[in-house]
């Protein structure tokens, strides 16, 4: 493992939101485009979820996400953000606040 000071970790911005589109990327097995609405603005996300979400469970869920790294394009869609998920080799998880919170919310 390695291992991040404090001063690194602080430069991420994770912030929730809740994913308001999902599509299917053409031609690629494993990616959605997901919309997530941060509150304020709305971010084009590109994942790998396929395999372990419909698109229906996805819609509508409160998320949580890397709102600063560095945007990157995938199969010709610009990603903005990752979202963050747990995989213990048998099941993904995306990872929820536990209660409602507002779009754009820091995570602390």
């Amino acid at each position: 493992m390695v291992t991040v000071s404090y001063r690194e970790f602080a430069k991420l911005d994770l912030r929730a939101g809740t994913i308001v589109k999902v599509e299917v990327v053409e031609g690629a097995d494993k990616l959605y485009r997901i919309t997530v609405d941060l509150g304020t603005e709305k971010r084009t996300l590109v994942a790998g979820l396929r395999p372990y979400y419909e698109m229906a469970d996805l819609q509508g869920k409160q998320v949580i996400m890397i709102a600063n790294l560095e945007p990157k394009i995938i199969r010709g869609i610009p990603s903005q953000g990752m979202l963050l998920a747990a995989d213990d080799g048998k099941t993904v998880a995306l990872l929820r606040p536990d209660r409602k919170v507002e779009n754009g919310a820091k995570i602390l």
